[in-house]
């Protein structure tokens, strides 16, 4: 008999299932906004380890029919919840600086990437779906992990260990970039105009986590909820549905060639498509977009049940023998991306507050970037690295897919 039939909670309690998979989200959501501890840790990583503790326990099964629809319904519709707000135009015009500065972080991300994969593919399974993964994840974040994961089928024992293994690493990353502009080197060498601001004036609330500062509330309506799902359903709807006709439409298979094999990943494929389509969608209708609230709540509880049920398939076992590998492996990544932006930075005389904030948002998305402003008082940059933060969820899907594709090749 296996877990799927011992577990507390049979599989095919589905509504059981769900009230676990979105009150355990909410916990992990009102914890990290409520303690100190639980921000550090970060909601992902609460979210993820009490699921695979319940796993291993058998309260829940490690298999069900509710986990599948959060993989083919809850993240298709957040990656457009979460790009509603990504308007290019507007990215450029209020936010070019520090636009410039992440796309060169990003360019760290990449180049970990290869160099981890050189020297660890030999010795951790499915390196080349891991590696699409870690790219797209390493410049945008938790949306980009999801898109990439389910893009090209990893293993779901080996993403859990993989989940555990970068936010692992993005603890002790994240208190590394909170730390270096207190190191007088770092400031002796680069300059740093918002901290010399906010020495004059030291108006913070110490009363809040990052977390609750950041996600503080926000007018919303029902018309804007009505309109911000709608929307969503419409366009992943939509996006299948091209994907599935030019996937069907364009030649596949080895003797189609390299082109038609390129051209059928790009177009073909149905997380592409969604962004594609999602961004001219902002592009040509800003004004909707710009008016609609609350999305970006809603695509992060989203997000939120994906690392719940990420957790759920975790073997313990697997996680000790394979994680050490693979926080080797994110570790390159994490010291690329930060050699990258500082060096770059300085070669193209940026502010450390910006390096420190595009590094940020490359490797742990908008949110965790504004949280770090908000926290260090750099107001001035808090909306432009927001938004610019969101252009990780545009391009962190096809640099994944890129790396991904190229990484099989290699195989």
């Amino acid at each position: 008999m296996n877990q799927l039939d011992t577990s507390l909670i049979s599989s095919d309690n589905t509504w059981a299932l769900w009230a676990f998979l979105t009150g355990w989200a909410a916990i992990s959501i009102y914890l990290e906004q409520k303690y100190a501890w639980a921000s550090k840790v970060s909601g992902a990583i609460i979210a993820l380890i009490g699921a695979m503790a319940l796993s291993n326990l058998s309260i829940i099964p490690l298999e069900s029919g509710a986990y599948d629809a959060i993989w083919d319904y809850v993240v298709p519709l957040a990656i457009p919840l979460l790009l509603f707000q990504a308007n290019i135009k507007k990215i450029w015009q209020e936010s070019g600086r520090m636009l410039t500065i992440f796309l060169l972080s990003s360019i760290g991300t990449v180049v970990g990437t290869i160099i981890s994969f050189t020297l660890l593919k030999d010795v951790i399974p499915h390196l080349d779906k891991i590696g699409a993964m870690m790219t797209g994840s390493y410049t945008g974040g938790g949306v980009n992990f999801a898109a990439m994961s389910a893009k090209f089928e990893a293993p779901e024992d080996l993403v859990s260990a993989t989940v555990v293994a970068d936010n692992a690493m993005m603890a002790l990353f994240f208190f590394v970039l909170m730390g270096i502009p207190a190191v007088s080197l770092f400031r002796r060498k680069f300059k740093t105009p918002h901290m010399e601001e906010v020495e004059s004036n030291t108006s913070s609330d110490e009363d809040k986590t990052l977390a609750a500062s950041f996600w503080k509330g926000k007018e919303i309506s029902l018309k804007d909820i009505a309109s911000s799902v709608a929307t969503a359903f419409f366009l992943v709807a939509v996006s299948f549905q091209l994907a599935d006709f030019f996937a069907e439409a364009i030649p596949g298979g080895e003797d189609a060639g390299i082109f038609y094999q390129v051209l059928g990943g790009l177009i073909g494929d149905q997380y592409l498509v969604l962004t594609t389509l999602t961004v001219l969608a902002v592009f040509l209708f800003p004004n909707y977009f710009e008016n609609l609230h609350g999305t970006q709540e809603l695509g992060t509880f989203l997000i939120y049940l994906f690392f719940v049920v990420i957790g759920v398939p975790a073997s313990l076992s697997l996680v000790m023998t394979t994680a050490p590998l693979l926080l080797v492996f994110v570790l390159i990544i994490v010291l690329m991306n930060l050699l990258c932006s500082l060096v770059l930075g300085k070669l193209f005389k940026f502010n450390l507050e910006e390096i420190v904030l595009a590094s940020n948002a490359n490797l742990g998305g908008p949110t965790t970037a504004a949280a770090m402003a908000i926290a260090k008082g750099w107001n001035k940059l808090i909306v432009p690295i927001l938004i610019v933060g969101t252009l990780g969820y545009i391009i962190g899907n096809y640099l994944g897919t890129g790396i991904g594709l190229f990484f099989q090749s290699l195989l």
